[in-house]
């Protein structure tokens, strides 16, 4: 039943500008009262998330500056993917639209100045652990282009994701993200709208299952379990992505919002954002800022991956955040669409 305005609010008589006024307060109740209520027809694979209010960010000492300050901000109600998007719904959008994802296309000479020509060639990144007793000490020491990497061939030529039908499709970049998306009459969330759904509507936690990483000896998402980059205990059975679906599903039935692959979010990334972020709804900046890649345009990315460990990456926290370029790609990047409410 839709709800109503308290009487108390109304007088008897409302003669002129008034009762507009009490008309328009009257409209805005049933406004948020549609903006909430579910559907009754729910799309294959999604899961429905009432508006409401959270806190968004966090001012965990790992995320100082890039995440905070914590803010108030109210988002509609909408419908989400209760998964990553998998192999195999993408292999479905590429055979439907003969699209081609960037990792599968000859760079563009102008965005590589000084590389020779031979050396222009399809390619993507794949994380390969440094080897022997060679300390890592940067980004490159465990990232490497490799020539022939790409959604159907995540490490190279030679993989495949045969058998790999319900992993999370990765080596996605923001660009095929959203094509994806517009294909299947989607879009890609707001960064508000992720992390509202991920929390579950838990506040205050460290992790977005409460205060504990392993309640009980349990792992509740696929991170890195040993000291990244070079020890990887695989405790869990999973050295790269999982299947999606694997761990525990959140209070709103969502499955691998923190871990797994990291999922792009339509907001563009200013590292201060949320010290100007509306408290309705927001959608992001109108532009990207990165202070360590000035001239990058990024956009955000949330929820950590398969990479994120205790020692290096702890993005899998609530609130976190992270960005990357729109036209780049890893095999630790995937996402999931959103939908609107008809």
């Amino acid at each position: 039943m839709t709800s109503r305005p308290s009487s108390s609010l109304l007088p008897v008589v409302i003669p002129g500008a008034a009762l507009l006024a009490a008309f328009l307060i009257y409209l805005g109740f049933l406004w948020i009262s549609d903006a909430s209520r579910k559907p009754e027809a729910p799309p294959p694979g999604m899961v429905w998330i009432p508006g409401g209010a959270f806190k968004m960010g966090t001012d965990e000492p790992s995320f100082r500056g890039e995440a905070e300050p914590i803010h108030p901000v109210t988002v509609k109600g909408f419908w989400i993917d209760a998964t990553e998007v998998t192999n195999e719904q993408f292999e479905q959008f590429v055979k439907a639209t003969g699209y081609v994802t960037i990792a599968e296309r000859i760079p563009d000479a102008k965005q590589f100045p000084g590389v020779p020509p031979d050396k222009l060639k399809p390619f993507s990144s794949v994380f390969t652990p440094p080897s022997g007793d060679n300390p890592a000490r940067s980004f490159g020491d465990w990232w490497k282009p490799v020539y022939g990497a790409h959604w159907k061939q995540p490490e190279g030529p030679g993989s495949s994701i045969a058998g790999k039908e319900k992993y999370p499709v990765v080596h996605i970049a923001w660009v095929d993200a959203e094509a994806y998306a517009k294909w299947a009459g989607k879009r890609l969330p707001t960064e508000a709208e992720w992390e509202f759904a991920a929390r579950g509507g838990r506040e205050g936690r460290k992790y977005l299952w409460g205060d504990d990483f392993r309640p009980g000896g349990k792992s509740m998402a696929n991170t890195w379990q040993g000291k990244f980059p070079k020890e990887n205990a695989v405790e869990d059975g999973h050295r790269t992505a999982a299947p999606v679906g694997t761990y525990s599903p959140n209070d709103f039935g969502l499955y691998d919002m923190a871990g797994n692959v990291w999922e792009w979010c339509s907001d563009w990334y200013r590292v201060d954002y949320f010290k100007n972020s509306p408290k309705d709804n927001p959608q992001g900046p109108d532009s990207s800022l990165d202070p360590n890649e000035p001239n990058a345009k990024k956009k955000v990315q949330k929820g950590g991956s398969f990479l994120c460990a205790e020692n290096y990456c702890v993005r899998y926290m609530a609130g976190a955040r992270h960005s990357g370029e729109i036209e780049s790609a890893a095999d630790h990047i995937g996402f999931r669409c959103v939908k609107d409410a008809r």
